[in-house]
């Protein structure tokens, strides 16, 4: 039987003394109250899909108290942690409101991304050169020949880099990279007060093909993130590419002697419906579904842009089995 999470258990204590015919308990034993809060919340979490959605920036706590109480039942959202591909910091600080609120949450940490190229590989440019140009002139049926220096376009090939102050950048991906965004994924989630076991979904972006450095810079942050113990690494990635990096982060987690899957948080429009499972997506591995991108809703009079997500758990980041 899994463990439950002690602030879960003692939030339900209280509908743990009331028995099925609604008599209270006269003098409850603790097995009894946790035993009942226990049930409480397994059949809670069997009770899913949950619905969820995350959005760029923090909607404010009007906004966020309007849409739990909306007709539409969202449960979750996505919390942006600040990130190398995601600089905006108005999620932080917000934990503890949305949690008193009674949001479940997703952490997202977005980051280095390929943006469709090769991490390294040269491209073509155009870069301007002076040289020595040939002119000739004809005048009064004579031709006159002169050379003339001149700014002229020239096509070279170069290997780009990351403009300077940049945190974002094709040319960041790496294996080092990824160790040194795992650490500060690790810092700003602890920053935040989440408590030990949260996952951190790591932002992969789909892409048409996966370069071999985008899989050192993946399964490097990963390494890190089981090494510090604290956290679990999840990852939230496009269908297209999702069974390549759950094989890849799957053997970095065995070689660690984490046995347990990662959470996947699996990106596809096709098929996709609130009330499916997000197994439904075609991945068993998969925890969270996101099926509706870039829409806006309004609920109780505050408009969103929005996408949409369907998940196993009502707080996608949360540990619900707790270690001793």
């Amino acid at each position: 039987m899994p463990k439950i999470e002690w602030r879960s258990i003692l939030a339900l204590l209280t509908a743990a003394l009331v028995v099925s015919n609604g008599a209270e308990l006269s003098n409850p034993s603790i097995g009894d109250a946790v035993e009942t809060a226990s049930t409480n919340i397994a059949e809670n979490l069997s009770t899913g899909p949950h619905l969820g959605f995350d959005t760029f920036a923090y909607p404010g706590d009007a906004a966020m108290r309007a849409w739990l109480t909306a007709d539409k039942p969202y449960k979750w959202v996505g919390y942006y942690l600040s990130a190398p591909c995601h600089l905006d910091d108005s999620w932080e600080g917000k934990r503890a409101t949305l949690s008193q609120m009674g949001w479940g949450m997703a952490v997202i940490y977005v980051g280095q991304q390929t943006w469709g190229r090769t991490p390294g590989a040269k491209v073509a440019v155009t870069r301007y050169v002076t040289k020595r140009v040939r002119q000739v002139r004809t005048r009064h049926g004579s031709r006159t020949v002169h050379y003339v220096r001149k700014r002229v376009p020239t096509r070279v090939m170069v290997t780009p880099r990351a403009s300077r102050n940049a945190k974002c950048s094709t040319q960041f991906v790496n294996a080092a990279r990824g160790t040194a965004d795992a650490n500060d994924a690790i810092a700003k989630t602890a920053a935040e007060g989440f408590a030990p076991g949260t996952s951190i979904f790591l932002d992969i972006e789909r892409m048409d093909a996966v370069p071999t450095a985008m899989r050192d810079y993946y399964r490097a942050w990963t390494k890190r993130v089981a090494e510090d113990g604290r956290f679990r690494p999840a990852f939230y990635a496009h269908s297209h590419n999702a069974n390549l990096v759950y094989n890849d982060v799957k053997q970095v987690l065995l070689a660690a002697g984490i046995t347990a899957d990662p959470p996947f948080w699996i990106a596809r429009g096709q098929g996709f419906a609130e009330d499916k499972f997000p197994s439904d997506v075609g991945h068993a591995f998969a925890q969270v579904w996101q099926g509706v991108l870039d829409v806006v809703e309004t609920h109780n009079g505050v408009k969103l842009p929005i996408d949409v997500s369907v998940a196993a758990l009502p707080s996608p980041s949360e540990d619900y089995q707790v270690g001793e």
